[in-house]
This record gives C-alpha cells, sequence and structure tokens, in this order.
C-alpha cells in the first residue's frame, strides 16, 4: 500500500512587521501579485473564489515556471479571515489537468499563520489533507505542493522585501 505524508509545514522569518505580512498574504490582490493568480474579488470566510494562474511579478525565473499554466482556473474556498493573525482556504492541490473534474475530490487546507518574532514575523504554512485524496493523486499533488510552498515562501519574502 503506497503512503504518503498528509501535511506540509514551511515557516520563514519575514523581516516585516505583522500588520504588513498580514496584508500581504489577507489582500486578494496582494496575494495574487506575489502568488501568481488574478483572483476575481476579495477573500470573504466562508466563500468560494475564483480566478486565473499568472505569472508572479516578484521573480522573473518562477514567473518563467508558472507561464505554461497562464489562464489556468484556480478556485478555493476562504476557510477562516482571523487579523492579523490566520488565513486559510480550501481548494484542490495540484489541479493541473484542464479537462480533469477536481470537483469530486477532497480538497486540501492551506493555512497562514503568523507570530511576532525578533526581528519581524514568523510565517507558518501548513497544507494539510492530502491523506483524504486519492491514492493516485497523493503523492504527486504532495511532492509538487511541497516544492512550490517553498518557492511561495521565498516569493512572499521578496515581495515584502520590495512592497510599499
Amino acid at each position: 500500500m503506497e503512503t504518503s505524508p498528509d501535511r506540509i509545514v514551511k515557516q520563514i522569518l519575514l523581516r516585516a512587521p505583522r500588520d504588513r505580512v498580514w496584508r500581504a498574504i489577507s489582500d486578494a490582490r496582494e496575494f495574487g501579485s506575489w502568488f501568481g493568480v488574478e483572483l476575481d474579488g476579495p477573500f470573504v470566510a466562508g466563500a468560494p473564489l475564483a480566478g486565473r494562474m499568472v505569472p508572479t511579478t516578484v521573480d522573473p525565473e518562477v514567473a518563467r515556471m508558472q507561464e505554461p499554466f497562464r489562464g489556468a482556473r484556480f478556485e478555493l474556498v476562504v476557510d477562516r479571515v482571523e487579523p492579523p493573525r490566520l488565513f486559510s482556504f480550501r481548494w484542490h492541490p495540484f489541479a493541473v489537468e484542464p479537462d480533469f473534474d477536481y470537483g469530486q475530490e477532497p480538497m486540501t487546507l492551506v493555512t497562514f499563520e503568523l507570530a511576532e518574532a525578533p526581528g519581524g514575523t514568523e510565517l507558518t504554512l501548513t497544507e494539510s489533507g492530502f491523506d483524504r485524496l486519492p491514492p493516485g493523486r497523493r503523492r504527486p499533488a504532495f511532492s509538487a505542493n511541497d516544492e512550490g510552498w517553498a518557492k511561495q515562501m521565498s516569493l512572499v519574502e521578496k515581495y515584502l522585501a520590495h512592497a510599499t
């Protein structure tokens, strides 16, 4: 039986005040700028939100990697918005096949938690629920998102270093 870890956890110390980091992760426009997505509205707890993948504005190398996915549909359901410490959403991880209906699969939960830290703000990202995915999707989704979240943590750091 194939087994796969259920949870991805990434942490980073961001050299910015917590309120500034909060805006970068909880404002849909700011989030989209560093993450690489154009969203159709704001993050509202309990509400679905859609958009399209676009390359990040923060890192040209990552933008090139995202370019093949430009225009791909992006969907999530906002879970919690608790300023200025917790933002979470549910989504279908590694949903990259344009003709596949991921709507019948369980979603994973992505949580951003902020804490004051010496020199800035500690951001902890957790994605959980991979064990509920169909067996053939668990390992590829986990691997892709583990690598993807490592890049995203770098992108939010770069975004904050240059944002006003």
